[in-house]
Order: C-alpha cells, then sequence, then structure tokens
C-alpha cells in the first residue's frame, strides 16, 4: 500500500472507518519497530490531541496536521509494505481507540499529559526542554501543552459560572 492512497481513502471513508485508518498509519509511520507499548503511546498522543480540538476535530486532521505526525513528513509515495507491522499498527490502532472511549476516570494510558512524542536520536526540537512523561523504546515522550478535552474545558467553564 502507498501512503498516499491510503490518505486519499480516508477523505472518502466516514469518520467512524477514516479515523482507525489514519491513527494505523500514523503508528506504522512512527513506531512499526517499537513495541506494543510504544506503539500505543504514539496513538495516545494522536487520540489526546484530537480530543482537545488544537490539532483537528478527527483523528485524521490531527495526524495530517502539516509537520506534526509522519503522514506529512515522509513522501507521498512511501510503501507500507510490511504487512505484519501492518497488522499489528491496525490492532494497536483499535485498541487505542477502544481503550480511549472509556471515561477519562477509567483510562489505562501509556503516557498521561504526553502531547508530543520524538525519537531523540534522531531529531531535536524545540520543545525538547518541556517535562519529559516517558522514554518508551526509541521515542520520549513530552508534556509541551497541558491538552484538556473540550469536554472537560466545557465543564470548566459550566462550573466557572456558580451555581443558578
Amino acid at each position: 500500500m502507498e501512503l498516499s492512497f491510503l490518505m486519499w481513502l480516508s477523505t472518502l471513508l466516514p469518520p467512524a472507518q477514516a479515523e482507525p485508518l489514519c491513527l494505523a498509519t500514523t503508528v506504522y509511520l512512527e513506531a512499526r519497530d517499537q513495541s506494543e507499548l510504544g506503539q500505543r503511546a504514539v496513538a495516545e498522543v494522536a487520540l489526546r490531541r484530537r480530543d482537545s480540538g488544537l490539532w483537528g476535530d478527527d483523528v485524521c486532521a490531527v495526524v495530517k496536521a502539516p509537520k506534526q505526525f509522519a503522514p506529512t513528513l515522509v513522501p507521498p509515495r512511501t510503501r507500507l509494505n510490511n504487512v505484519e507491522a501492518w497488522e499489528e499498527a491496525v490492532a494497536v490502532a483499535f485498541a487505542a481507540q477502544k481503550e480511549w472511549n472509556r471515561p477519562h476516570a477509567e483510562r489505562r494510558e501509556v503516557v498521561p499529559g504526553a502531547s508530543h512524542f520524538a525519537a531523540m536520536r534522531i531529531a531535536n526540537p524545540s520543545w525538547a526542554s518541556y517535562p519529559q512523561v516517558a522514554t518508551i523504546d526509541d521515542h520520549t515522550f513530552f508534556r509541551v501543552n497541558r491538552l484538556r478535552s473540550r469536554e472537560e474545558t466545557s465543564d470548566a467553564a459550566g462550573t466557572a459560572g456558580g451555581s443558578r
């Protein structure tokens, strides 16, 4: 499969089917050579960003935001030709979404609060001095933004006005 085909396909599918495709593509490109835990952590960052709304309203918009995740950083002609790694990325994407759909207090987060990650042996991002949440395999996860889901933000706004 070619990256450009997968990203094009994601534009044709309803969001419920497009989101796991975009998430699996990102997990594959970012972490196919990492452990399942490392792959879950990458998926979690994308899901946390989606919930915040700062990078887009759905997973596809988040992972296609310019210069944020591999789908915009690698050539569109990149081939995803490791079938075993693709199958694992798909499984991780579905499992991560299932976990993320649980109530916030019941989630088992891998990298709580992480909004960014980088492979520090090959990258030197400007935000590398921010608090580190974890290092899993080749990726270090950071809390660059204190992301709150839109639901948490609206709940806080609703209670900030006091009671009636």
